[in-house]
């Protein structure tokens, strides 16, 4: 009997993203796997029930995770959830382990084999199975959208016979990939960009994409990266004289885009109300960190909120927002992930827990919580 992956239907109340494809189940059962779809775990993403079937997955219900050998979730399992699965499992989701420590030990204690899909590395291996790259592309995009939409202006410029409409002017904070690719649409949409990191490889890259760098670039600016890639922790003094700048140019700016995150900490503030008061009437400003924090002082979670004048979007989750594109991305990293761990002898997941990719996104292993950030290796029930 072949052994049986579970896509379940997520049960977050706006998780609109689903953790498989026609196209992965596709490769899932190729592979030598079963697949049994949860009913309607698709529909917000627009896949039907129907295509699903087409393609040989079974149509189920969440009693039949019980006998699945391996769960495929974009958010980590609720405590009813992991009730339902059996010990052994293997649970691959989107984990958001930082600060939720008692769920990761449920799961120790559920005796689940656990995966981090955002804690995979940034290596060339991992590329393909970057979570953190296809979720934050979207977002990027999206935020955009969002901005364009609320903005009650048109976005490029405009020359017509009864007069110019100048480009808005858009500054994007923060040059990882969810900021490139914002810069990368704004630009399309015509607007005016510029941008800002802490990254001086960012400098090139902004530049590439047609926008404006804005940075202190002094000695602190030049050494300031991980071995990572991610932005490193700056200066009270760098971020003063930064703060003042950015304050400075904020202005004059129609649209801020924020998006710094460092991981497993609080987002860091870029935006204060002071700056919010100090621009335009009718700006808008879009926090990508609002799941952390928000980097922009008085953004409501999950609303777009007037402060200081300014339209302030703090939507969670808004990669889903375009939940077709998202999961179709989010499902192929997961079965490159997971077709590293099966074994084309037995058609079944085979854990080498030597291997670097296990090793970075396992959480809970055997009863144990195993990964060093959250834990070390101290039993589940502790």
């Amino acid at each position: 009997m072949a052994n049986i992956v579970f896509v379940a239907k997520e049960i977050m109340g706006d998780e609109t993203r689903v953790a498989a494809s026609v196209e992965t189940v596709k490769k899932i059962k190729s592979l030598g796997f079963d697949v049994i779809v949860e009913a309607g775990a698709g529909a917000l993403s627009r896949i039907p029930d129907s295509e699903f079937e087409a393609v040989g997955a079974a149509i189920g219900v969440f009693a039949d995770a019980t006998s699945a050998d391996v769960i495929l979730k974009v958010r980590r399992p609720s405590e009813s959830e992991i009730s339902g699965y059996k010990t052994g499992a293997v649970v691959i989701a989107i984990m958001d382990p930082y600060g939720n420590d008692e769920a990761v030990a449920a799961m120790a204690r559920a005796g689940l084999s656990t995966f981090a899909m955002e804690l995979m590395p940034r290596i060339t291996r991992a590329q393909s199975m970057d979570v953190l790259s296809s979720q934050a592309n979207l977002a990027g995009y999206q935020a955009v959208i969002e901005a364009a939409v609320v903005y009650d202006r048109a976005m490029p410029m405009m020359m017509t016979a009864a007069g110019t409409i100048p480009a808005a002017k858009v500054f994007v904070m923060g040059a990882g990939v969810a900021g490139l690719q914002a810069i990368a649409t704004a630009r399309r949409l015509g607007a005016a960009v510029s941008a800002t990191d802490v990254r001086p490889a960012a400098k090139e890259q902004v530049a590439s994409l047609g926008a404006k760098f804005i940075a202190v670039e002094d000695d602190e600016f030049k050494a300031a990266e991980t071995a990572g890639g991610y932005a490193k922790e700056m200066s009270a003094d760098y971020q003063a004289r930064q703060a003042a700048l950015v304050a400075e140019h904020i202005a004059k700016q129609d649209i801020v885009i924020t998006t710094a995150l460092i991981p497993g900490r609080p987002a860091p503030r870029l935006v204060s109300r002071t700056m919010l008061a100090s621009m335009k009437p009718g700006a808008v400003a879009v926090d990508l960190a609002v799941e952390r924090g928000g980097n922009i002082e008085g953004v409501v979670t999950g609303q777009v909120a007037d402060v200081e004048g300014v339209k302030v979007i703090g939507f969670l989750n808004m990669a889903g927002r375009v939940a077709a594109s998202a999961s179709a991305l989010y499902a192929k990293n997961l079965v490159t992930f997971l077709e590293t761990m099966v074994s084309k002898e037995t058609k079944s997941v085979v854990l080498n827990l030597e291997d670097e990719l296990i090793r970075a996104t396992m959480l809970t292993y055997a009863g144990d919580v195993v990964h060093p950030a959250f834990g070390g290796a101290k039993k589940g029930d502790n």
